[in-house]
């Protein structure tokens, strides 16, 4: 019998993670920002200050934001949707790191 219960729990957990996998690429369960507005290259260097300026809109250290926020963008020719966070739909922008391992780009 408890061979029985916990064969039970295991298939669902399964069927769980298939089912978030699915939904996952399909672009369910969390944000799917269209491509063209937001990744890699979709933006052109004289975007960037505008894009910085929405992206460090509702930080308290909005100097340095812009600063940093500016610099990624000129490299990597993108800037994340929202106000933080969603670094994922910008690799470059998410990936370069400070000397001490910590993220430069805001």
């Amino acid at each position: 019998m408890a061979k029985l219960i916990a064969a039970f729990f295991l298939a669902l957990i399964a069927i769980s993670m298939l089912q978030t996998m699915v939904m996952a690429s399909h672009g369910h369960g969390g944000h799917h920002y269209d491509q063209k507005h937001y990744g890699p290259g979709s933006l052109k260097s004289y975007q960037c200050p505008s894009q910085c300026t929405r992206r460090c809109s509702k930080t308290q250290y909005h100097k340095a934001c812009m600063f940093f926020c500016q610099k990624c963008c000129k490299k990597c020719l993108c800037v994340p949707p929202g106000y933080y966070g969603n670094k994922a739909v910008c690799p470059c922008y998410n990936n370069w790191k400070t000397k001490e391992g910590g993220p430069k780009c805001p």
